[in-house]
Parts: structure tokens; sequence; C-alpha cells
């Protein structure tokens, strides 16, 4: 690929419960970011409330945006672009990110870029710090294996923006699973790190929970794992008064990552992929990061922690690249809550 035109990128993220803007240079080198969280509002219900998050949107995105601004010693007068993610997500918070980019774009006369937040994830292996050492970028072809509350999939990329999707899950996300164990357990909310917190102390060979490998496929299945974690509590709650909560979330962990790792790696070798790309969410779990970066057959991406949730700057990576290669949108956009990668 030539050398792509520099610009920076103004970036708004408000897909779920995290207000964030950033700004990147060159759509790696990351010049400010800034994320307002309401996981605290959110865990008194277990879960995300969509009208209190779009709500919190509103209250947040404008002093968020300015930080951002401020971080990075620039005004919009200094931006080349805006982008925003344009879906997957809950469409009340998704919509108050859209407007602020398009007030914003109309009345600077910025283009306009929309993101899928999917996307987003996986630029989120480009982005550096401003000022440090730029690591080298992901080559392709790499496979890229997404994984998060919401989605589980894995995909072949032979350039930048170009995705096949070779599989996806059939039922329950990774996340998704963590957090229904974690209900189990009777965890705290968000379920990935109380389970990855409680396996630390646990032994991960003390329960044999099944991996579905649905041989034949490059799909994921994650539901089977679950339900047999519940048959599992509801037995050993009838034998005894008390639960083996580290050693069950040991042993479920170990379940789940032994077949993310396994799959990725055999879909890498099947599709000759030079190397392998991690991200979302669940990519900051600590065991799943340890079994990529443990083997040495492929060179593998997996985003810092703090780019591992939902942030801007990896809007701004990815929208940096569609930016760059002509990918405009339309300032009549509209918000896109089931929009798929691929």
């Amino acid at each position: 690929m030539s050398e792509l035109k520099p610009a920076r990128i103004l970036a708004i993220e408000t897909s779920c419960d995290e207000t964030a803007c950033a700004i990147l240079e060159n759509g790696r080198a990351l010049l400010s970011s800034v994320v307002a969280s309401q996981m605290e509002i959110h865990a008194r219900y277990g879960g995300v409330f969509p009208e209190v998050a779009s709500r919190q949107h509103v209250l947040s995105i404008t002093p968020v945006v300015q930080q951002s601004l401020a971080q990075a010693h620039l005004t919009l007068n200094d931006i080349d672009a805006i982008a925003v993610t344009q879906g997957p997500g809950l469409a009340g918070s998704l919509i108050v990110g859209m407007n602020m980019a398009k007030g914003m774009a109309l009345a600077m006369d910025k283009p306009l870029v929309g993101v899928n937040h999917l996307e987003g994830h996986i630029y989120s292996s480009w982005v550096y710090e401003a000022g440090e050492k730029a690591p080298p970028a992901p080559e392709f072809p790499l496979m890229a294996l997404l994984v998060s509350g919401g989605h589980t999939e894995l995909n072949l990329m032979t350039d930048h923006l170009t995705y096949q999707r070779l599989g996806s899950t059939l039922d329950d996300a990774a996340g998704e699973a963590f957090d229904k164990v974690a209900r189990l357990l009777e965890l705290p909310y968000p379920g990935g790190p109380s389970i990855q917190k409680a396996a630390e102390e646990g032994e991960p060979t003390r329960f044999n929970f099944p991996r579905a490998w649905l041989d034949g496929t490059w799909n994921f299945s994650f539901s089977g794992v679950k339900t047999s974690v519940l048959y599992e509590v509801n037995e050993l709650k009838k034998r005894s008064n008390g639960l083996p909560v580290h050693d069950l979330a040991a042993s479920f962990q170990k379940a789940v990552v032994d077949v993310l790792f396994k799959k990725t790696m055999n879909a890498a070798r099947e599709f000759g992929a030079k190397q392998i790309l991690v991200a979302g969410g669940v990519s900051a779990n600590r065991a799943l990061r340890q079994a990529f970066k443990a083997q040495t057959e492929f060179p593998v991406h997996i985003p810092p922690i703090s780019l591992c949730t939902d942030n801007a700057a990896m809007i701004g990576a990815a929208g940096y690249f569609r930016y760059a290669l002509g990918h405009v949108s339309e300032m009549e956009m509209d918000v896109l809550p089931a929009w798929p990668l691929s």
C-alpha cells in the first residue's frame, strides 16, 4: 500500500456505557484519550441499563470532548476529520455520540467518518502513545480474533478494512458467558474481571467443563460450558453449604480460553496468516493474553489493557484509515445498532 496522507482525527465513542473522545495522528499516535465510565452506575443493575446509559452520555459528552482537546493542546481548527461510532451498540447511546460528531463536523466544515465499533476494536492494535517509539504495525494477512461481551468471531484480514468472517459464536459471546457465570457464582459485575480475579486462587483442572470444538467450522459456542457450570453449582449446593468459587472460576476460564486460543491458532495455520491479532474487551483477560504470548509460532498483537475495553482511540485509528482511503460518510448517515463487521 502506498503512503497514506497525514491527518489528525478526533473520535467519539458512545456505543454502550462509556463516553469517550480521543485524538490520533496518522491513525497510530495517540495525542489524547478521555473515557468517562458509567460502570459504578450500572453495577447496581447487574448490567447496562440502556436508558440510564443514554442520559449519562448526554451529561458527559461535551466535557469529555473539551477535555480531550485540552489534553492534546489542540482546537477543532487543528482537526482534519471527525470519526464516530455508527454501530453496533445501544441505539440511544449511539445517537448521542452521532449527534455530537455531526454538530462539530457541520459547524467546522470537517469531513465525517462513521466507524464500525468492531472494526475499532481491531484497529486498537495500531495505536501507541505519542512521544513513544512506534511499534511495528500489524502485518497482513492477519488472523483477527474479536472477543467481547457481545461478539466472538474470527476474521481474516488481507488488507486494511478488508474482512472475511470465518466463524462466529452460535449462541453466547465469550464475554456474555463470563458475565452469566459470574452471576451464578455471585461475583460482582462486570463478570470478566471478577472471574479472572477469582480464578487466580483457583485450580483450573478441578472441574472438567466441556469445550465445544464444532469440528469442521470456525464457529464458537459457549452456551454449553455456561450450562455445565450451572448444573455443577446446583449439585454442589445440594451437597454442601459453600461453593468452591475460585476453582469453578478457574476451570470455567480455562475451558473458554482453550477454545479461543486453539481455534485461532488452527485458523491462522489454515489460512496462511503472517500474524495474529486479538482484540475486544475479553482480550484484557490475563489467561488469554498469556496463552497467545507463550506461543512462538506467530507474532501476536494484543492492545494494552486500557485499549481493550471501549474507548475512542480505537475509533480514531479505524476512522483514520477510512478517511485516508476515501471512505467519508454523508451527514445524513444514521446509527446502525446491529451493524455486522462483515
